[in-house]
């Protein structure tokens, strides 16, 4: 089985979509006012978290300005920050903030990742950059031998990963996307559970409240536990 080093070595380095080569560094490039002062990162962003954990959470892609900019998912803009707060309180995150690479930030049973490792142009990768992504999300898979539980955050997270398990021929049904869905598959496939992500667009217009991601994350540690 190849190693951990490997495989992020090989994410990093990935140049296989002209578009989201072009788009991250151009970002990379022209910066944000507030972050002027930074070295963006402006590369595919490999998982990051706990390589024993029984819970895998999936989201789309890097932020422009967070992950883009930091190197690590999830990590300095608003859907980071709601998304590690939630994580704290369930007792997933050592700390609620996620701000940069070198801020301690430690997740216990918990992995990040994503369908897709460049930020896309208005968070809108096509479907072949998502089918030239996939590989890379099957890969973690088959390194996080103890995962049992995923949860997909977003639509195409969700399907993402709905499509890697059928290119797998896990025999899945088409399913709903909806959020606090959980769907039990046959063993050993890990349970899926649906949320909303934690963007900006779905927390400030009240989609996603903090109440309904923590009856999420609830839920998460039920299905744990069991």
């Amino acid at each position: 089985m190849e190693s951990w080093e490997e495989l992020n070595s090989q994410i990093v380095a990935c140049e296989t979509c002209p578009r989201l080569v072009a788009y991250r560094q151009e970002v990379a490039r022209i910066k944000r006012r507030a972050f002027r002062d930074w070295e963006y990162w402006g590369r595919p962003v490999p998982g990051f978290g706990d390589r024993s954990a029984q819970l895998l959470i999936v989201g789309l892609a890097p932020g422009a300005h967070g992950a883009n900019r930091t190197g690590r998912m999830f990590t300095g803009d608003s859907s980071g920050d709601t998304l590690t707060a939630a994580l704290h309180r369930a007792g997933f995150a050592k700390q609620p903030t996620s701000r940069h690479r070198d801020d301690g930030l430690e997740l216990h049973d918990a992995f990040l990742t994503a369908v897709v490792r460049c930020v896309p142009p208005k968070n809108r990768p096509t479907r072949q950059e998502q089918i030239n992504c996939r590989g890379y999300l099957a890969r973690e898979l088959d390194l996080l031998s103890s995962v049992r539980v995923v949860l997909a955050l977003g639509r195409i997270a969700f399907e993402g990963y709905l499509a890697l398990l059928r290119e797998r021929d896990a025999g899945v049904p088409r399913l709903p996307f909806r959020h606090g869905a959980c769907y039990e598959f046959e063993p050993p496939l890990p349970t899926l559970v649906v949320s909303y992500h934690p963007s900006r667009q779905n927390t400030q217009t009240g989609r996603l409240t903090q109440a309904m991601l923590d009856e999420v994350f609830g839920q998460l540690r039920e299905l744990l536990m069991r």
